[in-house]
């Protein structure tokens, strides 16, 4: 052995007949400001909902005076002010925190696991599997999901109603169809990739070529998913709670819109009830739009040689190597 292959374990495989391993480059460019901003706004909505609980002055259930009716405007002491029953609202918006997001993240990480079963399967193995698994996915996509939400919901003991576990559940069985189906198509278009192909002739398993040779190469698509069930199941808990489907005692910022809406907050201009929950609500969903950009930026290898000016990016996800042996003809030419 030479002192280049001893140096080299690499290039001592590839002598041996072997083929190098090859290993998942990650872009090491700065992430785009979108990133930056989307990720800073998600974490510290994370970190309020994990937390929020502990550092609320009251709990739900208490109020500042029993006798008086009127809503509070904020002040020193109180300042998101009260509802009507004397409430703190500054503590619902903190408590409530935890059981919008948990539901939400929940529901997007459920959804993106059957997506990803379901579409990658269907895509690669295909035949009667496939043909089954889109009929089902086509169904989920044509069935109304706030309705049949509602209709799943309504019966369930009123302790159910207010379970992030249990609702986080069902938003996810409502909402991971179309992912599927983006997961599906794209893995039509892999499947026969060489790298694949390579995989395949060398004898790996199904499941291997599946979570080590497609799954990476559909980061984007998977991330996409993910960010956009979780925003998806962010405003269908909302909806559900601002419609009394679901119990008010889970204290989330849709009991809040909904207690808000029922009492006439806003037709009275009581704005620190109402504007304050629907805030948290909407930045939510912009840090989380912002982080999926800003993600298919660096992932995407098209979108990041773009904005790098038209210069070639060079971005490979799968493990198996894939050896294209040189004419000697064409070398000797």
């Amino acid at each position: 052995m030479s002192l280049d292959t001893a140096a080299n374990p690499a290039a001592a495989e590839t002598v041996q007949g072997r083929p190098p391993a090859r290993r998942i480059r990650l872009p090491r460019n700065r992430p785009p400001a979108k990133v930056l901003v989307g990720g800073a706004i998600t974490v510290f909505f994370i970190l309020m909902a994990i937390f929020g609980p502990m550092l609320a002055p009251h709990a739900t259930s208490w109020t500042a005076n029993a006798s008086n009716g009127v809503p509070q405007h904020p002040s020193g002491s109180l300042w998101l002010g009260t509802d009507n029953v004397q409430h703190d609202l500054f503590s619902q918006l903190l408590i409530g925190s935890r059981s919008t997001l948990l539901i939400a993240f929940l529901a997007g990480a459920i959804a993106t696991v059957l997506s990803i079963v379901v579409g990658v399967t269907s895509g690669y193995v295909g035949g009667a599997l496939d043909e089954i698994l889109s009929i089902i996915s086509n169904i989920f996509l044509a069935l109304p999901g706030l309705l049949i939400l509602m209709v799943i919901i309504s019966p369930l003991p009123v302790t159910d109603k207010g379970n992030s576990f249990i609702i986080g559940f069902v938003v996810a069985i409502s909402s991971w169809a179309y992912g599927a189906r983006a997961l599906r198509a794209q893995t039509l278009t892999l499947r026969n990739q060489d790298y694949v192909v390579s995989a395949r002739v060398i004898g790996e398993r199904r499941s291997r070529i599946i979570l080590f040779e497609i799954v990476p190469n559909l980061l984007p698509i998977v991330a996409a998913s993910f960010i956009f069930t979780v925003i998806y199941g962010m405003g269908v808990y909302v909806a559900l709670c601002y419609l009394g489907v679901v119990s008010p005692a889970s204290g989330s910022w849709g009991t809040m819109l909904e207690s808000a809406q029922i009492n006439g907050a806003i037709e009275s201009n009581l704005w620190w009830w109402y504007l304050p929950p629907a805030l948290c609500i909407a930045l939510v969903g912009i840090g989380l739009a912002l982080l999926n950009f800003g993600i298919d930026e660096i992932i995407n290898p098209r979108i990041r040689s773009a904005r790098m000016g038209g210069r070639a990016v060079k971005f490979e996800l799968g493990l198996t190597p894939v050896i294209r042996q040189t004419s000697v003809e064409g070398d000797a030419k």
